[in-house]
């Protein structure tokens, strides 16, 4: 057994590292959302303002956006030139993403200051690619709404997923210290 911890020692501490990182910032997002006041960024201060830069995104885009709290639930309502589309709730506001992101990188740590500027620079990444996800599949759904299911639950969230897996492996092949022969 001994033998088979020091073989798989570097998967073992890869495996312990993402799952501490993935579940102490969990729990930090869970007390962020439990403790958000609704009062001023409704529904919490993240959703709000992927909403907002959505909204302000789609108007830039020539289509009359509006950004409404939902009346009887956590999230906000998307209406494009007067037709209701789509809310966009907690989940849509990318953190959950870019935890499971940061839980990787960490466990498949480089230099430090490496590793700190690649976790920012691909969360900004990611929240960029977010924000125009809602805002594609906001047109989508708008311009094809029989497709809204297809959309909403194949086609964006590969685009989203995809663009991690992409950053995983160029983090990987690039900036890890993790060497071919630990593999």
């Amino acid at each position: 057994m001994k033998t088979l911890f020091i073989k798989y020692r570097s998967v073992i501490k890869f495996i312990l590292t993402f799952l501490v990182v993935y579940i102490l910032l969990s729990v930090l997002y869970k007390f962020y959302l439990q403790f958000s006041d609704g009062s001023k960024f409704y529904p919490d201060y993240f959703t709000h303002l992927v909403g907002q830069q959505a909204s302000s995104l789609l108007s830039t885009f020539g289509y009359d956006a509006q950004l409404l709290p939902h009346p009887s639930e956590p999230s906000l309502k998307l209406v494009l030139k007067g037709e209701y589309v789509a809310r966009i709730i907690e989940g849509c506001n990318g953190l959950s993403v870019l935890i499971l992101f940061v839980s990787f990188i960490v466990a498949f740590s480089g230099k430090l200051k490496t590793t700190i500027l690649y976790i920012l620079s691909g969360s900004v990444i990611i929240y960029v690619v977010n924000v125009l996800r809602i805002v594609i599949l906001s047109i989508g759904i708008y311009s094809y709404p029989k497709q809204s299911e297809f959309l909403h639950s194949v086609v964006f969230p590969a685009i989203i997923y995809g663009v991690v897996f992409l950053l995983w492996v160029f983090w990987v092949n690039r900036f890890s210290k993790l060497s071919k022969k630990d593999v």
